[in-house]
């Protein structure tokens, strides 16, 4: 049997002081190895081969400038972060609502090192269809750079789950065809049934679950495996209690193992081959 590969599309890391209490008190009563092992963790060494132990062969990480909601993970901190790890993809992120200019700070962090961008609409208090964003899009997909959207529900104080519905990437995905777009969370709570049809009708849109649990993939999405190209691997960790038995979750749904493969690292490896081809 082949060597266990795996891909992990949604990894937060951050310092303790980066985040809001209430983001904080969930991760404990997670019972996340993160908050048991916090002084390792926190130390880039450790964490990559901490992830590396696990067959974790790419991870992204994500910064997040959410102040009303969840805290400020600096775009600055992820990528030193990330600095001299090959096991870490650095992605960026902009809040519309505190960048005075998002396109230069995009084009900024780009040349800075990074491999994609996250959006958090429900926390940034935006539809990922309004059309100020579509210069950003634009950028991303000259630059062939992923674009990762939270989508769904949010437990946060201060969350505003409107924005968060998946049916606006509609938009993006039809006006942006070479734009590789991830739906993080699928639409969790309210919208599984939304995120799904609409991956299957759009080539570039993709179901990413991080935060769902794996046991229940199949609960969301009963013809999951007739859609298994479009599914991607993603922990959200810290939220999770730990890799190990994140993946291991995974790997005992009863599908086939080439769909397993699949979700665990071939379509994530697609993706971000794609992004590493010249223009």
């Amino acid at each position: 049997m082949e060597e266990l590969k795996v891909i992990d599309f949604h990894v937060h890391v951050g310092l303790k002081e980066h985040w809001e209490d209430w983001v904080k008190e969930f991760g404990e009563t997670a019972q996340s190895d993160f908050y048991k092992r916090y002084e390792e963790m926190i130390i880039p060494e450790k964490f990559a081969a901490h992830l590396k132990s696990h067959n974790i062969v790419k991870a992204v990480i994500l910064p997040e400038i959410n102040p009303n909601v969840t805290g400020v993970v600096p775009n600055e901190y992820v990528f030193e972060f990330c600095r001299g790890f090959d096991v870490f993809v650095p992605f960026c992120t902009i809040n519309p609502a505190l960048s005075k200019e998002p396109c230069k700070d995009f084009e900024k962090y780009v040349g800075m090192g990074a491999k994609g961008i996250k959006l958090y609409p429900s926390y940034s208090y935006f539809y990922p269809n309004d059309s100020s964003l579509y210069p950003i899009y634009e950028i991303a997909q000259e630059h062939r750079l992923p674009v990762l959207v939270h989508t769904g529900s949010s437990i946060f104080r201060g969350s505003k789950i409107k924005y968060a519905d998946p049916i606006h990437l509609d938009d993006v995905a039809t006006d942006f065809p070479q734009l590789p777009i991830l739906m993080a969370h699928s639409g969790r709570g309210l919208w599984y049934e939304r995120a799904f049809f609409l991956s299957k009708i759009h080539p570039n849109l993709y179901l990413e679950i991080s935060g769902l649990p794996p046991k229940n993939l199949l609960k969301y999405f009963p013809e999951l495996e007739k859609n298994i190209d479009k599914v991607v691997y993603g922990s959200d960790w810290p939220g999770i209690q730990t890799i190990a038995q994140n993946i291991e979750a995974i790997q005992k749904l009863p599908l086939a193992q080439e769909s397993i493969e699949k979700i665990l690292y071939k379509n994530a490896a697609q993706i971000l081959e794609k992004s590493k081809k010249p223009k």
